[in-house]
């Protein structure tokens, strides 16, 4: 965009003379802001500034020796209040680097290591140790073993009612597929006692046996009618030969 001011990166100025010009330029807007701060705010500041060459530049909104003693005197109290809470630090962390030192030592004695300088009665509270200790570790051992021993009983159970329960599922699917086989056979057995009485009760006649009656029935009409004719004939040329 134009217009715009670059930004201007923040490392030292290597040609001398752009340098002081800079400091120049930056010095008297550091006092200015600093002016305004002290006006603004009602603040009372005090700048000091050493050029590169170890010349000296200053700002004080009211008189600089008293602001120098007013930071003296502020620093000599926070130095007073932050040395107890320094000494406190200091005494706990050595107070807790003993109790570390003190644990890690009683650690490696009670593993068997460093056992030369303790005597008898050290060594009789501290094989007491261990065995209260031993005895706490083999009741803790063996309350979980029984846990263990218990949830795999209660499994055992679980799966032993479940094993029952697919045993009683299976036969009463079995059972009810050997009564449905029963019930399709006794249907097929009176499926086939009613064919055979409706068969008994109506029988039918041979195809060939009425075919063999309708013919001797045509056979006999035909002769019947041959021999009624027949008969006519006769009677017929006895009328016309019998005289008048």
């Amino acid at each position: 965009m134009a217009g715009k001011r670059e930004r201007i990166a923040i490392r030292r100025i290597d040609n001398l003379a752009a340098r002081q010009v800079t400091f120049s330029k930056r010095r008297r807007g550091l006092f200015k802001k600093a002016e305004e701060l002290s006006i603004l705010c009602d603040a009372e500041v005090g700048l000091v500034v050493f050029s590169a060459t170890g010349k000296l530049f200053h700002f004080a909104s009211s008189s600089m020796k008293q602001i120098i003693d007013r930071y003296d005197s502020h620093s000599k109290t926070l130095q007073k209040t932050e040395e107890p809470s320094q000494l406190a630090e200091d005494s706990n962390c050595a107070r807790l680097r003993k109790e570390l030192a003190e644990a890690s030592l009683k650690l490696r004695q009670m593993r068997g290591e460093e056992l030369q300088r303790l005597n008898v009665q050290q060594l009789q509270e501290l094989e007491k140790s261990l065995e209260s200790g031993l005895g706490s570790v083999l009741k803790t051992k063996s309350q979980k073993i029984l846990d263990e021993i218990n949830g795999l009983e209660q499994k055992r159970l679980q799966l032993i009612e479940e094993n029952a329960r697919l045993k009683d599922q299976v036969s009463r699917m079995a059972r009810i597929e050997m009564q449905l086989g029963a019930d399709s056979e006794v249907v097929c057995e009176e499926g086939q006692s009613s064919e055979s009485v409706t068969n008994a009760s109506y029988p039918r006649a041979p195809v060939d046996n009425e075919d063999s009656s309708d013919t001797s029935l045509r056979l006999g009409y035909h002769s019947s009618t041959r021999s009624d004719a027949h008969y006519l004939q006769q009677n017929d040329t006895e009328y016309f030969a019998t005289p008048l």
